[in-house]
């Protein structure tokens, strides 16, 4: 679950960046909705479903982005959890059990749909990207990675008018996970402390947590 949220932020992340020439339809509001686009904030709800297309758990939160490589997703309900990219490490938290994970933040994120938002050059370096027409009222393109080990069997991103309203992700298992946002704000003032993580009081830290330095007394 916590890969496939690193996924699905990297996409976003990307499409804050320099837009293209529109070739159909999906592609023209993808182009819209990034052009000019360096940060932006939003709701979730995120269902999956099994390879029979069995409901699974569903969860929803809130999530924030700012070019190049920060984000925060928060996840509120039926669980909270929060990962926080900061620009150089991707903190995770389970409050339930009170662990906190951290890691390098890498390039992997390169190769996940969501890093169209910010880099639409990018985008068509590391993925297939074809049309897919119009169905559940949202016009549709899909993104197939061209990596070796590519972490999804591919991903298909749902517009309407707004903008991006839906993203499908299929696993290389067959699983499916539907995402669907609301309420974007784009290029508002998200305060820095957004992409700040502090491991709370008694957490257990795992990972590559940041050495902190000691400054000496000054006599």
């Amino acid at each position: 679950m916590k890969r496939l949220i690193l996924v699905v932020v990297a996409l976003l992340l990307s499409l804050t960046g320099v837009a293209q020439a529109a070739t159909g339809a999906a592609r023209a509001r993808l182009d819209a909705f990034a052009t000019g686009l360096h940060s932006l904030t939003g709701n979730f709800t995120q269902a999956l479903l099994d390879p029979n297309g069995n409901a699974g758990k569903t969860s929803s939160g809130t999530l924030a982005l700012e070019a190049p490589r920060q984000f925060r997703w928060e996840t509120t309900a039926p669980y909270k959890q929060t990962i926080v990219a900061d620009g150089s490490r991707v903190w995770m938290y389970d409050p339930e059990l009170e662990q906190v994970t951290v890691r390098i933040q890498s390039g992997e994120e390169a190769h996940s749909p969501l890093t169209v938002l910010t880099d639409l050059k990018q985008m068509d370096k590391e993925f297939k990207v074809a049309e897919q027409g119009e169905h559940d009222g949202l016009v549709w393109l899909r993104l197939t990675s061209t990596a070796k080990d590519p972490q999804f069997a591919y991903a298909d991103l749902g517009f309407d008018a707004n903008g991006l309203a839906r993203m499908t992700f299929k696993d290389q298992l067959g699983s499916t996970t539907d995402i669907r946002f609301s309420n974007w704000k784009r290029n508002a003032e998200i305060p820095a402390s957004v992409f700040t993580f502090v491991p709370p009081k008694g957490a257990d830290v795992i990972g590559d947590a940041p050495v902190l330095q000691v400054q000496p007394l000054q006599n």
